[in-house]
């Protein structure tokens, strides 16, 4: 049995080829059924860039996918609290790497039609925020991918959040 396993790895090496390892679990097996049929996006597929929004949460990525893209967020609540942050963010397949302003940094999580924040921010990212307004929990979903959309989103002083290059 182990010299037939060994065999096997053996070959798949030899091949050229990586072999790939799913899990059958009936998870596994639907969520791969609903991306087959479009059902779901698959956010190895999907570019980050463009416009994100919902309710009163705004988000914008510009830049080139393969390295750090410029990402500007706004989040406001009418008289008083709000937040608005610009900085780098960074993919590493699901997980984004978010570097803002004033020393706040935190990782996000990328699902190709939506992206969600951690429910617990740092005490650095507080700075960027006004009143009771935080940016953790944020979750906004794919509004468009066009860049040049995504480059007119502005934060309460007016400023653009994702200026062009």
């Amino acid at each position: 049995m182990r010299a037939s396993i060994a065999l096997s790895l053996l070959m798949a090496g030899c091949s050229g080829e990586t072999p790939v390892r799913t899990s059958d679990t009936a998870g596994a097996r639907l969520e791969a059924t609903a991306l087959q049929q479009g059902l779901i996006v698959d956010p190895a597929t999907v570019t980050l860039g463009g416009s994100w929004a919902r309710d009163s949460d705004r988000l914008c990525v510009v830049g080139e996918e393969n390295g750090d893209q410029r990402v500007g967020i706004v989040s406001d609540y009418g008289e008083g609290p709000a937040c608005s942050a610009t900085g780098r963010v960074r993919r590493d397949g699901e997980r984004l790497e978010l570097e803002l302003r004033d020393g706040c940094r935190f990782d996000a999580r990328f699902e190709g039609d939506r992206i969600e924040f951690p429910a617990e921010i740092p005490d650095a990212c507080a700075a960027l925020c006004t009143g009771r307004a935080t940016l953790a929990a944020i979750r906004v979903e794919r509004l468009s991918a066009s860049t040049s959309e995504a480059r007119t989103l502005r934060g309460r002083d007016g400023e653009q959040l994702c200026p062009g290059s």
